[in-house]
């Protein structure tokens, strides 16, 4: 199996036999990598980092060059150049990759609408319904590769399996720039011999688990009663592995997919103990998770913040709202309260802001009166005036006078899963 920096591949031949599959799962290759070298190609076959500059930070994502010297993402910057001292650190470019990322999904919604995002680089299509169309699974998987390389100058792998599980596996196995087909009655054969930590949803407590017990592949799971299965992970957990080592996977492509939280997150370029700059930071990530429930029509019941100080301890504290919002100043005023918990015994070096329980914008109910109609009609001038002149045109005035001083700069809103 790949080692997550592309040696160590596997690959179907063109012609391989696809019966009984019908799940797609399409992976771009070092997502944000690939972009920075597609924007810049005089970075081709250089190891990148792709984060915070000035060596704080942490990895977003690594070119498969940076990775053989064991660069991984959410790796601290400054180990990372440890690792790989030759290595070309590049800033994040939210913009471009959303941009990206909106041309590959079109590419897949184009073969099928059975398609569900999984992140930013990543999705699962079912393809039955579009055999008659564009071929069996392979052709369309192959389809999908040149398209995509076409289209945008991008890589991908693919996986295509019987289910999503298998699907997945097959995805990761062949990167970078591969295609990995699975027939339905190959999937026990495919399975046998996978390390367990390689099934989805075993992470490395789980797989230390098991491997104390012996069970170091798919294979021994099939040899171990469920009882011992559940008293190492669980019952619920053990069940999913007793299935999922046999190749069950009754879970559908969703092409709805309700997103769980938003957040945003700054580590500042220096430890910041000044608590007027921290209170406006937290304003001004409070806006941006406002912007994005808005737009996404959602509105949140929790507000939660984390705050890492310098030497890397890191607090988390969160407040269920009277009534949910996605007005930016409740939830910068949320946030702010939260801080006033947290014991900042020393600088700090990153702070982020999240919404959480989300529910769809008025859901819940009408009230009397609306405390935050005000802050509405700042929130609506403020989307217009981005929707116009772009994200950074227009902000509130009480977090430009600290922002000059601290020098933030942004990290990854979400983690990235990248392969």
């Amino acid at each position: 199996m790949g080692r997550g920096d592309g040696t160590g591949r596997i690959v179907s031949p063109p012609d391989a036999d696809d019966t009984g599959t019908r799940i797609l799962h399409v992976d771009m290759d070092a997502f944000y990598a690939a972009v920075a070298v597609l924007d810049d190609p005089s970075l081709a076959g250089k190891p990148i980092i792709v984060g915070g500059v000035e060596r704080r930070g942490v990895v977003s994502s690594a070119s498969y060059e940076a990775r053989r010297f064991g660069v991984r993402s959410a790796m601290p910057v400054a180990r990372a150049l440890q690792l790989c001292p030759q290595a070309i650190v590049v800033p994040t470019t939210f913009e471009r990759y959303t941009e990206l990322s909106r041309r590959v999904m079109e590419i897949f919604r184009s073969i099928t609408p059975l398609v569900e995002p999984l992140s930013i680089d990543e999705a699962f299509l079912d393809v039955s319904g579009a055999r008659r169309l564009w071929g069996s699974p392979r052709e369309i998987a192959q389809l999908i590769r040149r398209r995509v390389l076409s289209e945008t100058g991008l890589t991908c792998s693919v996986g295509v399996a019987a289910t999503k599980h298998v699907a997945k596996m097959a995805s990761t196995i062949s990167k970078p720039d591969g295609l990995l087909v699975v027939a339905e009655h190959q999937t026990l054969r495919f399975l046998a011999g996978r390390p367990v930590g390689a099934l989805w949803g075993v992470g490395p407590k789980a797989a230390e688990a098991l491997l104390a017990r012996g069970i170091r592949t798919v294979a021994d799971v099939w040899d171990t009663p469920r009882s011992v299965l559940d008293r190492a992970l669980g019952p619920a957990m053990g069940e999913r592995v007793w299935h999922l080592s046999r190749g069950h996977d009754a879970r559908q492509v969703q092409t709805e997919r309700a997103e769980k939280s938003i957040s945003h997150e700054e580590t500042f370029s220096h430890d910041v103990t000044d608590l007027t700059v921290l209170r406006s930071e937290l304003r001004r990530l409070a806006d941006r998770v406002g912007a994005r429930l808005r737009a996404g029509g959602w509105e949140a019941g929790t507000v939660s913040i984390k705050v890492r100080l310098s030497d890397f301890s890191t607090y988390s504290r969160s407040q269920t709202l009277p009534l949910a919002t996605n007005v930016g100043q409740r939830i910068g005023s949320a946030a702010i309260e939260l801080l006033s918990s947290v014991e900042l015994s020393q600088p700090v070096r990153l702070i982020g802001v999240r919404a959480e329980k989300l529910r769809p914008d008025g859901t819940g109910g009408l009230t009397l009166w609306d405390d935050d109609e005000e802050w509405r009609r700042v929130d609506d001038a403020l989307d217009g005036a981005r929707a116009r002149f772009g994200r950074g045109a227009v902000t509130r005035a009480s977090v430009l006078g600290p922002r000059r001083d601290v020098g933030a700069m942004p990290t990854n809103p979400r983690p990235d899963h990248e392969h």
